[in-house]
């Protein structure tokens, strides 16, 4: 099967795959987020004040992660040149120091985070599918894809700059079917959405929710990596991506051991409280 970008033409505007599904990445991650909220009986509009501060510094840690692993200064002010783990950890802190600023406990914010991070992360990989970026390794599976056309195209030349060989006397140029990557990390992350969301109300102490997704999210990322063509191998085979993965897994483990317990009902944030419920309360 062969692939090429979809990109939309507005009059002057273009609009790629990739940015039309980052939109609806954040819009559906912040509807989850609102709906959450609104059965909780909280402030709907701090789910807005989520994802605004979710994009301002998503966008700006993955660029600074794009540049810190290739020393390329010159990306900051390129279209392209975004790395996920930064754009994560970005992202985090946006979203937390926006919480610090609304009185609401950095527990309370990651926990309701957890399951909208799963579905905006699955429909982000979708957004890579559609400008046909972060592919696999060559695959002889059915649904194996070529992209001609892709960011990197991906023919042999471009694989083998990212570690991939070749038997000799193979032509560079040669589109080769690779595995379809992006397509991996949207079902699994969907799947960890489900599961998520189905716990939301799980008893246990604040905070147990988003380190399942920790958990989830770098096993997910380290596996996948195993058929990702890529060229930023650290110790032998291991990415820099499979390293911080791991690193998800142990926090996220360590977490879980600590909020294991049930801990019953949990207390909600004052400052979330609609305010007609608040004056209500002093009435």
């Amino acid at each position: 099967m062969t692939v090429y970008p979809f990109v939309l033409h507005l009059g002057p505007l273009e609009l790629t795959g990739y940015g039309l599904m980052m939109m609806v990445a954040f819009l559906m991650a912040g509807w989850a987020i609102q709906l959450d909220l609104r059965e909780r009986g909280l402030d709907e509009d701090y789910a807005a004040d989520i994802v605004i501060a979710g994009v301002i510094g998503g966008l700006i840690g993955a660029k600074l992660w794009y540049v810190f692993l290739t020393g390329e200064s010159d990306a900051l002010f390129r279209r392209g040149g975004f790395v996920w783990y930064g754009g994560f950890l970005g992202a985090v802190a946006a979203i937390l120091l926006n919480g610090w600023r609304r009185r609401v406990a950095p527990r309370f914010t990651a926990e309701i985070c957890a399951a909208p991070l799963a579905l905006g992360y699955a429909l982000g990989r979708v957004g890579c599918f559609l400008v046909n970026d972060d592919y696999g390794i060559p695959s002889s599976m059915p649904w194996a894809m070529k992209f001609p056309a892709g960011l990197p195209p991906s023919t042999v030349a471009n694989l083998q700059a990212m570690g991939v060989t070749f038997p000799p006397g193979t032509g560079p140029m040669e589109v080769v079917a690779v595995h379809p990557t992006q397509i991996y990390e949207t079902v699994a992350m969907v799947l960890v959405f489900w599961w998520l969301w189905r716990r939301r109300d799980h008893g246990h102490a604040i905070g147990w929710l988003f380190a399942w997704y920790l958990v989830f999210a770098g096993a997910e990322r380290f596996l996948v990596e195993l058929v990702r063509a890529k060229d930023d191998r650290l110790l032998g085979p291991f990415t820099l991506a499979q390293a911080t993965s791991v690193l998800l897994i142990v926090v996220g483990g360590l977490l879980l051991l600590k909020w294991r317990a049930p801990a019953g009902p949990q207390p909600l944030p004052e400052s979330l409280r609609p305010k007609e419920v608040a004056l209500r309360g002093t009435t």
